[in-house]
């Protein structure tokens, strides 16, 4: 059966079926369905989540989609791991893979547009950044948002069903929307060792040791604990988010930091122009082509070009360490690579910490506080149980997805899903990281239209992979 096509694809955005003038409006103009006297609006396309990845497709399909790109986000505004801006820290990718400009540069909504119309351009060109603040990469997401005007926040989409000819969009078991298409951008959540959650007969199902602090929570601890200067933090984790916490620590006055990583050496970030290679069109094409253990084996060996630490962050922490010890006459960061915890326990108001050493034997740590930087894994998907036994699983129990995202299910030709963020094995370690958002939305956009709405050049290619 040939896939559902859009008579009104290429024209402008017509309003939703659930915004009527006289409405009270949410955060960025996105009516509020009343229960009582208005069905849900049924759109086109919805889309789970409002990070980058949606907005993204958000901002390329508002003139592709009938009604532009429907977004509902669990948050009650715009937010971009807001409990993750210390001061200083950077981003990794450049502004030129924004939300649009790798193939619509003259799109509304690129970042350059954003520093024009924030007055920002002049002082953001004279301070010379080589990395942007992830701080303005929030508020550019903010403004796109705010611009789009298709997001409706403060909607915790917890569960999606099918009924035989549209997606029904729910919440807390009431529907919110229906729809003939959909898009999951539902981000990721911290990863936690079981050994600090769970392990315990003691604790509550999720919850951490006593003394025992999420990356994400530490500023805000921080902010409401005045720091004992000489008393001992661990961190544990050996990722630029790692790196991050310890100098956050730093700059909050704390002189006793052990920082603890499993690899052998807490690992630069692979910036290099080969290393870049990875995050083309091109190489994205000639991945698809490869063998599934083949894939696994290449995300294994080009993890650190997306997961290692930026080099001028290890600078900052190696030179503050030099600096408090020609001050001080002691350093106040003891790196500890080649660790990997086995256990954890709460002792005398504290957090003992055992490790097995790659060198051979294990070690004990303690410590009031510990950190986990232990990386993130994707969401949870809140696919209800009857729409997720019609799809393809893979052997991990996930959703086998196409080259084109897309997942590959029962009515897949005539209500499209897609996923985003969530094909590493499949798309190689280029999914989750921003490098090709706007690529990624484009293909999305392709595939869902049945036509070349926006055309991908990857020409000048060097490299022949094999």
């Amino acid at each position: 059966m040939p896939r559902q096509r859009w008579p009104g694809a290429g024209r402008a955005p017509v309003a939703s079926s659930g915004a009527r003038p006289g409405l009270d409006r949410g955060f960025a103009g996105f009516a509020l369905v009343s229960t009582q006297s208005q069905q849900p609006p049924h759109h086109h396309l919805a889309g789970v989540g409002a990070g980058p990845a949606n907005l993204s497709l958000a901002a390329l399909g508002e003139h592709v989609v009938p009604g532009g790109v429907a977004l509902y986000d669990r948050r009650q505004g715009p937010a971009w791991h807001p409990q993750l801006m210390h001061p200083g820290v950077r981003l990794q990718t450049s502004w030129i893979k924004d939300l649009a400009t790798l193939v619509d540069p003259c799109n509304r909504l690129t970042f350059l547009s954003y520093l024009v119309s924030t007055g920002r351009i002049y002082a953001f060109i004279t301070a010379q950044f080589s990395e942007v603040p992830r701080l303005e990469y929030a508020r550019y997401l903010a403004w796109a948002s705010e611009r789009l005007g298709v997001v409706r926040y403060g909607v915790d989409v917890d569960e999606i069903d099918f009924d035989g000819d549209r997606f029904l969009l729910r919440s807390r078991g009431c529907q919110v929307a229906s729809s003939e298409h959909l898009v999951l951008g539902l981000g990721t959540e911290p990863r936690v060792p079981a050994c600090f959650a769970g392990s315990d007969p003691g604790l509550l199902d999720g919850a951490l040791l006593d003394g025992v602090l999420l990356a994400e929570d530490l500023d805000g601890h921080l902010s409401a604990n005045p720091p004992p200067r000489h008393e001992q933090v661990i961190v544990v984790g050996g990722g630029q988010t790692g790196a991050e916490c310890v100098l956050s620590l730093l700059d909050r006055g704390y002189r006793d930091i052990r920082w603890l990583g499993r690899r052998h050496w807490f690992a630069p970030l692979d910036d290099s122009p080969s290393a870049n290679d990875f995050y083309r069109p091109m190489y994205l094409r000639f991945f698809h082509g490869l063998s599934g253990e083949t894939r696994q084996r290449y995300v294994a060996e080009e993890m650190l070009t997306t997961d290692g630490i930026a080099m001028s962050t290890l600078q900052r922490l190696y030179q503050a360490n030099y600096e408090f010890f020609l001050r001080e006459g002691r350093a106040p960061v003891m790196m500890l690579p080649g660790r990997n915890v086995l256990g954890a326990a709460n002792r005398d108001a504290t957090v003992t910490l055992w490790c097995q050493r790659d060198a051979g034997g294990r070690e004990r740590h303690t410590a009031r506080h510990v950190v986990l930087a232990t990386g993130r894994q994707p969401s949870p998907l809140p696919f209800a149980e009857r729409l997720t036994e019609l799809m393809d699983l893979d052997e991990h129990g996930e959703p086998v997805i196409e080259q084109d995202y897309s997942v590959r299910w029962k009515h897949g030709p005539e209500h499209r899903i897609f996923l985003q963020n969530r094909g590493r094995l499949s798309h190689g370690v280029v999914d989750p990281n921003l490098s090709l958002l706007s690529v990624r939305s484009a293909m999305i956009l392709n595939s869902l239209c049945e036509r070349e709405v926006f055309t991908i050049r990857d020409e000048l290619v060097n490299t022949l992979w094999a």
